[in-house]
């Protein structure tokens, strides 16, 4: 049997390793095992870097780096998946791949499950609507970016739903590469 695989991405800059403890909190949370990540990290460079830590739970299988480059998203195209589950970073994207595909000449999808926004394929999503900024109680991935917010009182959970989406001043995605980023400039495919 084959044993599911899981991944943390990481930012380094300057050869500093940047919000540990939050990633380190996933993995236990995602495989029961305490992992100083501190032990496996070490960039090469001082350029902006995404660390990529593949685990398992058994610990540690590797850890890559490559120089990071953000991508450039302003359409959005809206899909619809009650049943897409990723819950756990596993290295299995398979049904966020498949989705993602549906994006036609989009930039980036936005997940709408349950009649809830969810997540993009790549970030957890923010909406700045009536003058405050928001995340989906419901959500695929419990991201890093995300949890920092909410614990320093810089984002509120609701649902999302479409019409909010809709209507909303300006929405920010966050990953651990781009932390908050904030879009105003932007539109929605359906």
């Amino acid at each position: 049997m084959v044993k599911e695989t899981y991944f943390e991405t990481i930012k380094c800059d300057d050869y500093e390793v940047l919000n540990l403890s939050y990633h380190c909190k996933r993995i236990a949370n995602t495989i029961a095992l305490n992992i100083n990540l501190q032990d496996y990290i070490y960039p090469p460079s001082h350029k902006l870097l995404k660390c990529k830590v593949i685990y398992n739970d058994e610990g540690i299988l590797n850890v890559e780096y490559s120089e990071y480059k953000k991508r450039e998203i302003k359409t959005f195209k809206i899909v619809f998946d009650d049943k897409i589950e990723y819950s756990k970073k596993t290295t299995n994207r398979d049904k966020l791949d498949l989705l993602y595909k549906k994006r036609d000449n989009c930039d980036e999808i936005i997940i709408i499950k349950n009649d809830i926004v969810h997540d993009t394929s790549i970030a957890n999503i923010a909406i700045l609507y009536k003058g405050t900024w928001i995340t989906s109680k419901s959500y695929l991935l419990e991201g890093t970016t995300r949890a920092r917010h909410l614990n320093d009182n810089l984002l509120i959970e609701n649902d999302i739903t479409l019409d909010m989406l809709k209507n909303a001043q300006k929405i920010a995605l966050m990953n651990a590469m781009i932390d908050f980023d904030v879009l105003s400039d932007y539109s929605l495919c359906l």
